[in-house]
């Protein structure tokens, strides 16, 4: 072989050591690159998301995990998961390291989740095991909270159940006025016939009562005008309800105030809100006036980006009406807005019923919780009214 050709081959070679040497760098890069791209989506998850080594420390949390569980992962690194993740069923110790012994994933649904400073969490969590060749089985933990998605199904449901009864209510309403008027009538024409005075005493019985029944339906039926909208300050609409109460009440009742003076007026019927608070209001202080320690808290605070619904509202101001009583029997809780639905001896059921019309005339919404020595109702008015016109 010449020299020109042992040359040429070496050449040759050269260039294609060059070339592969070329392909790794340019490979390199793009898995860089690829490692940078996953970086970042796991960073920008709204899903919190843990990575677990076999014996349940932890070796990496995402940001959304640092927001929900309010620590910082250089300060958790190392530590046992048990120091987050608190339940005393569905993810448990015993279930995370079945996990890893098993191979086999599993997912809770609707977890209450213990979070910093006494707050809870509703969550849906997988556990996915990782299994790496010449590396040890990991765990991989996604924690996805729900508490804003079962609110707004809650909601959806309370109003659509609002809306039934409302509908039911005025078929039957009409049904009843009809027989009720010529019952009435007919009372009427009978007593201008009758030859004794005091058979009389039988015919107003009859209108006072068709009169009364009337007018219980046209209670059932809720407000039948359109609200008249003008701005006002949401605090004095609840000193007004607050003082009423009072009045009504006696001194012994105690009511304190937690206020958040950022609220900006609201677009509203003055009237109805006052009505629809003092129903709420004269339960909550009904349920409590045998407990001499019976209390009533108001509080008000605004909600950012807050859903009502199905509809989405920039400023949303919450007024809060939260007594200490025995709380609602869990047999009403949920048709508690239902007409005739009352937890009390001498109450109706109609109070509830009619704030609840009210409130959803301002595009609004009643929500309550209650368990023993707690029971709040949370009324929601959008800030800016949607049925608002100025």
């Amino acid at each position: 072989m010449s020299l020109k050709q042992r040359a040429g081959g070496r050449s040759r070679r050269l260039n294609n050591i060059g070339s592969e040497i070329a392909k790794g760098f340019v490979m390199n890069e793009l898995d860089a690159k690829l490692k940078l791209y996953q970086q970042r989506i796991l960073e920008n998850q709204s899903t919190a998301v843990l990575l677990l080594d076999k014996s349940l420390c932890l070796r990496y949390m995402n940001p959304a995990a640092e927001m929900l569980f309010e620590v910082s992962v250089r300060h958790m690194v190392g530590n046992s998961v048990e120091m987050l993740i608190h339940c005393n069923e569905g993810v448990t110790r015993e279930s995370l390291l079945q996990a890893v012994d098993t191979g086999h994933p599993f997912t809770e649904r609707e977890l209450n989740l213990s979070l910093p400073d006494g707050k809870r969490a509703t969550v849906d969590c997988t556990v996915i095991p990782l299994h790496e060749t010449d590396v040890e089985t990991t765990l991989l933990i996604e924690i996805q909270q729900i508490d804003r998605q079962l609110r707004i199904s809650r909601e959806e449901h309370l109003l659509s159940q609002h809306q039934a009864a409302q509908e039911l209510i005025r078929g039957l309403a009409h049904e009843i006025k009809n027989p009720l008027g010529g019952l009435r009538g007919a009372a009427q024409l009978l007593e201008q016939e009758l030859p004794n005075e005091e058979l009389m005493e039988y015919t107003q019985i009859i209108i006072n009562e068709a009169d009364r029944l009337k007018n219980l339906v046209n209670r059932l039926l809720g407000p039948n005008k359109l609200p008249s909208l003008h701005e006002v300050n949401i605090h004095t609409l609840l000193e007004r309800v607050r003082n009423l109460v009072l009045v009504e009440a006696g001194h012994k009742l105690v009511i304190t105030r937690d206020y958040d003076p950022s609220i900006p007026d609201l677009f509203v019927d003055r009237d109805s809100i006052i009505q629809a608070l003092l129903n709420i209001m004269r339960n909550a202080a009904r349920e409590i006036s045998d407990d001499p320690d019976g209390r009533i808290i108001l509080h008000t605070r605004i909600l950012r980006q807050f859903t009502i619904g199905n509809r989405r509202y920039r400023l949303v101001a919450q007024i809060g009406i939260e007594d200490n009583g025995p709380g609602i029997p869990e047999s009403i809780r949920e048709k508690l807005f239902y007409p005739m639905v009352t937890a009390s001896e001498d109450g109706v059921g109609l109070g509830l019923t009619i704030a609840q019309s009210l409130i959803n005339q301002h595009g609004g919404l009643v929500e309550c919780t209650s368990e023993p020595g707690k029971t709040l109702f949370s009324v929601l008015l959008p800030v800016e009214n949607p049925n608002a016109t100025k």
